[in-house]
C-alpha cells in the first residue's frame, strides 16, 4: 500500500501525534509499503522535500494570524491546490489525517477522497468540536468538579472564544468527517465518549504507543543527570511536555506547599521550556512560596530526557482539562517509574490506580497530594507500581500493536475507496 500521512507537524521532537508517525511509518516501510508525509511550516525556506528519520516529507507553506484559526481549519486555500496536485502525483492508497485543525485543513480530507484514496483519521485532541484543550466539561466547584459534560454549546464556546467564535464551525466539521472520512479512531475511550457526545461517529479506539529504547540510562548518566541540576540526595517528582495552565502546573505548586514540610528534600522538575516556565508560571510558584521546590531544566530531549526520567521517583500528570491520553505516562512506564495521574481523559486507561500508580481528581489538591505522598513514603511500593507500569507498556503500549490495528484500519479504507470507484464505473 502506499499511505500518506497528513500532519500540521514535522519535526518528530515536537509531539507525539508526530513521534508515532514517524515510529509507525518505519514499520510500513519494513513491511514493504510505501509511506510519505505531507505537512506544513511558516518558513518559506523549508518548504519543499526532504527526508526525515528515512520518511520522505513534503512542506507546504502556510502562515496566519491564529485567531482565524476558526475559519482557516475548515479550507486553507493558500495550501490546497499545492496539495491537490501531490495527491495527484503520488496516488496514495489511504491517507491518515492526524493533525490538521490549523493549517492542512478539513479540506484536506475532502481532496484526499476525491483523489480516490481511503481515508482514516485519527483524534489526538478536542479539536473536532472544540477550539482549544476542553475544560469546561468538569462542571467547576458547584458540581466538585466531576461533572463529564462533553457537549459543546455555543453558550459555553462564545464567552470563552469571543471573536473567535465562528457559528457553524462545528456542524461543518462534523459534516466533513461523516462525509469523507471512512475510518475514524480516537486515541482513547474516554476521548471517544467526548467525540460521540458531539454527534460525531468514532468507529475504533486504537491508544498511542512508545517506540522503545533500546538502552535505557546508567547509574553514571542518572548522577550527571543529578549533578547538573544540583539535585544530588533530592527526592523527585516531575512535569514534562508543553507548559500550560490547563496541564494543572498551578495545582501542582499548590500540592508542593502541601507536601513540603514532610518532604522539605522535595524538588519538582518542569521538563519544558525555561523561558515559559519564567514567564507564565515563576510568578505563581512564587506567591505560593514554593519556587524554591521549582527546577526548570529547559527543553530536554535524547538521553538527557531519558536520564531525567531514570532519575525520578514518582511522575505526576495532574491535567485539569481533557487530557485525551498522556504520552508522558508511558514515557514513565518505560523506565519502571510509577505515575500519579488525572482522572480526567484518558490518563485512567493507560496508569491503572493501585496497579502501576494511582489515579486522583488534581482539583482536589490534598487528596492528589496525598497520592504523591504515599508512593514517596514507600519505595518497595514504588518499585513495585513501576515494574507493572513497564509490563503495561510492553503488553499493551508498543509500537508493533499500533502498526498492526492500523493496517486493520487501511484496509477497510481501502476497500471503501475500492467500493466507490466501483459503483462510479458502474454508473
Amino acid at each position: 500500500m502506499r499511505i500518506l500521512f497528513l500532519n500540521d507537524l514535522w519535526d518528530p521532537r515536537i509531539g507525539s501525534s508526530v513521534r508515532q508517525m514517524y515510529s509507525q511509518s518505519e514499520l510500513l516501510r519494513a513491511d514493504g509499503h510505501e509511506t510519505v508525509i505531507v505537512s506544513t511550516t511558516p518558513e518559506r525556506a523549508l518548504v519543499g522535500r526532504a527526508t526525515v528519520e528515512g520518511c520522505q516529507v513534503v512542506r507546504l507553506h502556510s502562515d496566519y494570524p491564529l485567531r482565524f484559526r476558526a475559519w482557516k481549519s475548515l479550507r486553507n486555500r493558500t495550501l490546497l491546490g499545492a496539495l491537490r496536485a501531490f495527491y495527484a502525483e503520488w496516488k496514495p492508497d489511504v491517507v491518515h489525517s492526524h493533525l490538521i485543525h490549523t493549517h492542512l485543513s478539513y479540506a484536506a480530507l475532502t481532496e484526499a477522497r476525491a483523489a480516490g484514496a481511503g481515508v482514516v483519521f485519527t483524534a489526538h485532541d478536542s479539536m473536532t468540536y472544540c477550539y482549544q484543550k476542553l475544560d469546561c466539561f468538569h462542571g467547576g466547584a458547584a458540581h466538585d468538579y466531576e461533572l463529564r459534560d462533553y457537549r459543546a454549546q455555543w453558550q459555553k464556546c462564545l464567552p470563552c472564544q469571543r471573536f473567535r467564535y465562528r457559528p457553524g464551525r462545528n456542524a461543518a466539521i462534523a459534516a466533513v468527517l461523516a462525509r469523507d472520512v471512512d475510518r475514524f479512531t480516537v486515541v482513547s475511550d474516554e476521548l471517544g465518549n467526548a467525540v460521540r457526545a458531539n454527534g460525531i461517529r468514532v468507529d475504533r479506539t486504537i491508544h498511542n504507543a512508545l517506540r522503545l529504547q533500546q538502552d535505557l540510562p546508567s547509574a553514571q548518566a542518572v548522577a550527571a543527570f543529578r549533578a547538573k541540576f544540583k539535585l544530588e540526595g533530592k527526592r523527585l517528582i516531575a512535569l514534562g511536555g508543553r507548559l500550560h495552565v490547563l496541564k494543572g502546573v498551578v495545582q501542582l505548586f499548590q500540592m508542593l506547599s502541601v507536601l513540603r514540610d514532610e518532604f522539605p528534600e522535595l524538588r519538582l522538575l518542569v521538563l519544558g521550556k525555561e523561558d515559559v516556565y519564567r514567564r507564565e508560571f515563576e510568578a505563581a510558584a512564587q506567591a505560593l512560596d514554593v519556587d524554591d521546590l521549582v527546577v526548570p531544566t529547559g527543553w530536554l530531549d535524547g538521553a538527557e530526557l531519558a536520564a531525567a526520567y531514570a532519575a525520578l521517583d514518582v511522575m505526576v500528570s495532574p491535567s485539569i482539562c481533557l487530557e485525551t491520553f498522556g504520552l508522558i505516562n508511558l514515557e514513565a512506564m518505560e523506565h519502571s517509574k510509577p505515575v500519579v495521574a488525572t482522572t480526567y481523559g484518558g490518563c485512567k486507561e493507560v496508569v491503572q490506580d493501585q496497579v502501576t500508580g494511582l489515579v486522583a481528581n488534581p482539583f482536589h489538591v490534598r487528596e492528589f497530594a496525598e497520592r504523591i505522598a504515599t508512593l514517596l513514603r514507600d519505595h518497595e511500593l514504588r518499585a513495585k507500581f513501576g515494574a507493572a507500569g513497564r509490563r503495561r507498556l510492553e503488553e499493551h503500549f508498543t509500537m508493533h500493536r499500533l502498526h498492526r490495528e492500523f493496517l486493520e484500519e487501511y484496509e477497510l479504507a481501502r476497500e471503501a475507496a475500492q467500493r466507490r470507484q466501483a459503483t462510479a464505473a458502474a454508473t
